[in-house]
């Protein structure tokens, strides 16, 4: 595990175990996937002092860059995006799914063309969320000014057309489920979001 800031990154790691974000066992990921490790992130971000602290942390790297909008896709990225955007001095919003599985803003939400847009997520794993979230604002003609993750599973490897910043850099494998060693084995697989 690597982290990507000035904080001590052994108080990070220390604080994700301390507030229960890291889980072992067998889980059904948000993605479709199965993994052997969990990162439950509202674990932590249920603290309002720990949630502004690595907000704060998140929002560093773009402290120059004039964000207006912090955008996080529903339910993950909603306090993080609250957090980061007042580190701005920006607004936050969030997305949510559509029947479609799409992200859209709903409940009066709007962005407006050439707005400067920070997409924010607490964990990826395919950046399936990030991408749709994308998608939602790439319509809408906004400048998305890069991302910002709490937690990035893929130790790096996953990449997007924009500037990307994570705190912690974790290499976590995951399976398709027809390709899962932790079914084989028989271990029950928990749907930890349930």
């Amino acid at each position: 595990m690597k982290t990507n800031n000035n904080f001590n990154d052994a108080q990070l790691v220390a604080l994700l175990k301390e507030t229960g974000v890291i889980m072992d066992g067998h889980f059904l990921l948000t993605s479709g996937r199965h993994s052997a490790r969990f990162l439950q992130c509202s674990q932590l971000l249920q603290y309002p002092e720990q949630a502004e602290k690595v907000c704060r942390l998140a929002a560093a790297p773009f402290k120059d860059k004039q964000v207006q909008t912090v955008i996080g896709p529903a339910m993950g990225g909603v306090i993080m995006a609250y957090e980061t955007a007042r580190a701005l001095g920006a607004r936050a919003l969030f997305a949510e799914r559509s029947e479609k599985d799409l992200m859209v803003l709903k409940r009066g939400f709007r962005v407006e063309v050439g707005e400067r847009v920070l997409v924010v997520e607490d964990a990826v794993t395919t950046g399936g969320s990030v991408r749709k979230v994308f998608d939602l604002l790439e319509k809408s003609g906004v400048e998305i000014v890069g991302v910002s993750i709490l937690i990035d599973r893929t130790a790096g490897k996953l990449k997007f057309e924009v500037p990307v910043h994570s705190l912690v850099s974790m290499d976590i494998e995951s399976y398709a489920p027809h390709e899962c060693p932790l079914c084989r084995d028989g271990i029950p697989l928990k749907q930890p979001k349930v």
